[in-house]
C-alpha cells in the first residue's frame, strides 16, 4: 500500500510538471480551443494568425517588437491578419483608424506610429476629433482620410467588428488566434508556465504559436 501511495504521488508531480509547456503546449493550459472553429482565408499549406488587440493596450504594444519578429520568422508558412477589438463599441474611434489606415494603404507605415503617439508621447487617441486632428498632423491628407474614414467599405467593416469578435468569443487583447480555433494569449502562457517579466513571457508566447503552426500545418 505504501508503495503504492507513493506511486501516486510520483505520478501525479509528473503530471503537473507536463501540464504546461511552451514548446509542447498543452491544450487548456498554454491555449484553448474553440468549440466552433471559425473559416479562414489561408489557402494551401499556409496557417491563418489573427492577432485582436487595441491601440490603447499596453500589452499590446509590450507584445508588437515580440510578434513583428516571429511574423518574419514565419514567412510563407502563415497569413497574418490585425483585427482591432472594439472596447467602445461598434462606432469605436480607435477599430475606425486601423480600418482607415488599412483602406488608404498606409497601415504599415503608420501603424507603429500610433502605438509610438500613444504609449511613447502619451496621447489619447481614443475619439474620433483627435485621430482625425493626429492623423492631419503627422503626414495624411486630411481630405483623403476623411473620404477613407466615412467610406461605405471602412464603415462596414466597423460594423461588423463586434460580430467577428464574438465570433472568436475575444474578450481581451492581445489575444491570438491561430488556424480559425486555437487561441492563445501572452496572459495565459505567462500563467500556465509560472513565467515572471515581459520579455520571458513574450519569447514563451512565441514557442507556443511556433507550436500551433506547426501542429495547424500538418492536418492541411
Amino acid at each position: 500500500m505504501r508503495s503504492l501511495r507513493f506511486a501516486l504521488i510520483a505520478a501525479t508531480l509528473a503530471a503537473s510538471t507536463a501540464f504546461a509547456s511552451p514548446t509542447a503546449p498543452v491544450n487548456g493550459a498554454d491555449y484553448t480551443t474553440l468549440a466552433q472553429p471559425q473559416p479562414t482565408q489561408a489557402t494551401g499549406k499556409k496557417v491563418e494568425v489573427i492577432e485582436f488587440f487595441a491601440y490603447h493596450c499596453p500589452a499590446c504594444n509590450m507584445l508588437e517588437p515580440s510578434l513583428n519578429q516571429w511574423i518574419k520568422k514565419q514567412g510563407d508558412n502563415i497569413v497574418m491578419r490585425r483585427v482591432h477589438l472594439p472596447f467602445q463599441g461598434p462606432a469605436d474611434p480607435e477599430a475606425h483608424l486601423f480600418l482607415t489606415l488599412e483602406a488608404m494603404g498606409k497601415l504599415e507605415e503608420y501603424h507603429p506610429r500610433v502605438f509610438q503617439a500613444v504609449h511613447v508621447q502619451r496621447q489619447r487617441l481614443m475619439k474620433d476629433d483627435a485621430i482625425i486632428e493626429w492623423a492631419a498632423k503627422n503626414g495624411l491628407d486630411r481630405a483623403k482620410f476623411m473620404e477613407t474614414w466615412n467610406s461605405f467599405g471602412v464603415t462596414s467593416k466597423l460594423r461588423r467588428l463586434q460580430t467577428l469578435s464574438s465570433n472568436y468569443k475575444v474578450t481581451g487583447t492581445p489575444t491570438i488566434i491561430i488556424d480559425g480555433k486555437y487561441v492563445v494569449s501572452p496572459s495565459q502562457v505567462g500563467e500556465a508556465n509560472k513565467i515572471n517579466g515581459v520579455e520571458p513571457t513574450m519569447q514563451a508566447t512565441m514557442q507556443v504559436m511556433d507550436a500551433l503552426v506547426k501542429k495547424a500545418a500538418a492536418t492541411k
